[in-house]
């Protein structure tokens, strides 16, 4: 995905106040083994990337006049209430170096799956994305996660996952977390039901 900024002189909150009214957007470029860059960006173009989750978790083309760098997001700041885009942080890749990047995750399969299909369960995402280790160019934009499978009291862990070539996911200590679950349709009720009917005879 191609972003295109230009070099910033002004530095400074009165200049970046000045900048924001003018439709752009204040950011910097880092890491890697060059000095940090000071950048503008156009703002309506800006917000719209910000809405597409591609931008979020992929590696980046960023041009600068001349120069082309590979980057990736690393943070945004926006206003409290405005739809507006404040300032911008990327960081600078090296093909040869592993990153550790934030990617979404695409559940497909649930209505097709055993648990929801004919056992009257109901699919719950237990996290909407993973953090992965790779190659700038093993990043993928999305993990894809088949729920066709699942059963009822089943749950999908991040070894039942195929993952892409040269991906591994990074757990910060957890063995082996769950991705997906299978809950019972108002389980939770009928279980304070069966508790409270009991209880009737011993009270």
């Amino acid at each position: 995905m191609k972003v295109v900024a230009f070099e910033r002189q002004a530095q400074g909150t009165g200049a970046s106040r000045r900048m924001r009214r003018a439709g752009k957007v204040p950011g910097i470029i880092y890491g890697g083994d060059q000095a940090p860059q000071l950048i503008e960006l156009d703002h309506n173009a800006l917000f719209h990337a910000l809405k597409k989750e591609q931008f979020h978790s992929s590696v980046l083309d960023l041009t600068v006049g001349e120069s082309n760098t590979k980057v990736l997001l690393k943070a945004f700041q926006a206003h409290p209430f405005k739809a507006q885009v404040l300032h911008v942080d990327f960081m600078r890749i090296a093909a040869d170096r592993k990153i550790s990047m934030k990617v979404p995750l695409h559940f497909k399969g649930a209505e097709e799956s055993p648990a929801v299909k004919l056992e009257g369960g109901m699919i719950s995402h237990v996290v909407s994305e993973l953090e992965v280790s790779c190659l700038p160019a093993d990043l993928p934009e999305f993990i894809e996660v088949d729920l066709s499978t699942l059963h009822k009291g089943q749950s999908l862990h991040v070894a039942d996952l195929k993952l892409p070539q040269g991906l591994s996911v990074v757990t910060h200590g957890a063995e082996n977390p769950a991705i997906a679950t299978v809950l019972t349709k108002g389980g939770g009720e009928a279980a304070a039901g069966d508790e409270a009917a009991e209880a009737a005879p011993a009270a």
